[in-house]
């Protein structure tokens, strides 16, 4: 046995250098698999692709209604957020979006090339209700260099389709203030504008500059069949701009705010606070 020992301890010593090259190979091909792919796989990805038709406006480019078959189903999240049931990106965007709150203030992230046409692309907070609406909201955007066609949103939708009809008060980045409609499923959105300038403000160059002003509040009224937009220029209490639109629901129905950043691939921003909705009419002045 003495012998037999001795002579097998040269196997023995190879059997396990075998074992150690084998474990070796093995923990190398395991350090492989879990680190990180090469500095080419994670270089970031180029810019998510968007048609032509829905870049934004500019010197060179005129922004078009989509095709009429074009359409991207909602991305919808049930949980609640403040009084809202949900939130979705109506449209779903090429970016996704995002929504907070805190202390009485929604901040809302959201791409989009628009709210308008014959569909929309927006983060949507919403709450399901029939009847008659009041909404109201102030609107601040954070960034002040954000795209003037942006839109704030207080909205009555009857989906979440991206071709609702739909019934909407909107405060552009730019000062615009709008109440629009999206009269039946799939047309194209009908509104009135407005624009609010003054001479003489603080920011004014000259005392016969042109200023615009923006709204700190804007509402929207639902009584019956009637729309209703209200403003607050500068903290004076919410009063009636111009004549009500005339939109059918059927209830239940969408209700709540929104932002779209009008630049199809980029995240903007926008906070709405101070909100009011109640499920009759009258409440927002």
């Amino acid at each position: 046995m003495e012998n037999l020992s001795v002579a097998s301890a040269p196997k023995i010593r190879n059997l396990a250098f075998v074992f150690l090259i084998l474990g070796l190979t093995t923990f190398a091909f395991t350090i492989a698999a879990q680190a990180p792919a090469s500095s080419q796989t994670l270089a970031p990805q180029s810019a998510p692709a968007v048609p032509s038709w829905a870049q934004p406006g500019s010197a060179t480019h005129t922004q078009v209604a989509p095709p009429s078959d074009f359409h991207r189903p909602p991305t919808t999240f049930n949980t609640p957020i403040g009084i809202f049931e949900g939130q979705s990106d109506v449209g779903s965007a090429v970016l996704p979006g995002s929504a907070g709150y805190d202390a009485g203030n929604y901040t809302i992230n959201s791409a989009g090339y628009n709210v308008w046409y014959m569909r929309d692309e927006f983060r949507f907070l919403w709450k399901k209700m029939s009847g008659d609406v009041s909404l109201a909201a102030d609107i601040v955007f954070p960034d002040p260099n954000g795209y003037g066609d942006r839109k704030a949103v207080l909205i009555i939708r009857q989906s979440l389709d991206d071709d609702s009809k739909e019934a909407l008060v909107a405060l552009h980045g730019a000062g615009m203030i709008q109440l629009a409609r999206r009269p039946e499923k799939g047309e194209r959105v009908k509104d009135l504008e407005y624009r609010i300038g003054g001479r003489g403000m603080p920011s004014s160059e000259s005392p016969d500059s042109l200023v615009t002003v923006s709204a700190q509040r804007i509402g929207i009224e639902k009584h019956g069949d009637q729309f209703t937009l209200y403003v607050s220029v500068a903290g004076e209490p919410m009063h009636q701009f111009g004549t009500p639109i005339t939109l059918h629901l059927d209830g239940p129905f969408y209700v709540g705010i929104g932002f779209c950043s009008h630049l199809p691939a980029t995240v903007d921003t926008a906070v709405l606070s101070n909100v009011v909705l109640e499920n009759a009419a009258g409440k927002v002045r």
